[in-house]
């Protein structure tokens, strides 16, 4: 039986490609590409639909409207493109508790997920306090 050896994209295609549309971002369009905003914004419109008294009172909201925009868009398309990348290479794989984790933790699912949110919500506080 032969073993076919799934290879995913070159890192350093991948990181060169996304220079390249970081600067025609800034060139094109002059707007820098990122992510954080997003959520906030993403948050802001399940608020606005909970409770839109209370959106319209927030000062962040005031100047940054939550709404679907290009930036949003961007994050949709992350997302369609990495699941686009991973099935067109073989390299595909639903997994709750990766490998390496599970050798060094254990196989909790549940201590994982509590780790990766608190880690989501360290780097999201840094990015906002950061105004990116």
């Amino acid at each position: 039986m032969e073993i076919i050896e799934k290879k995913g994209w070159s890192p350093y295609l991948a990181g060169a490609l996304s220079g390249v549309l970081s600067i025609l971002s800034v060139w094109i369009a002059g707007k820098y590409f990122g992510a954080s905003t997003t959520f906030v914004r993403s948050a802001g419109m399940i608020e606005k639909m909970i409770g839109p008294e209370r959106i319209a009172k927030m000062s962040y909201f005031i100047k940054e409207v939550p709404q679907i925009d290009w930036q949003w868009m961007f994050v949709v398309g992350i997302l369609i493109g990495s699941l686009i990348s991973s099935a067109t290479s073989g390299t595909f794989l639903w997994k709750g508790v990766p490998d390496m984790w599970e050798e060094r933790f254990g196989p909790s699912k549940l201590k994982r997920g509590i780790v990766a949110f608190l880690g989501g919500v360290i780097a999201m506080f840094g990015a906002r306090l950061a105004d990116g």
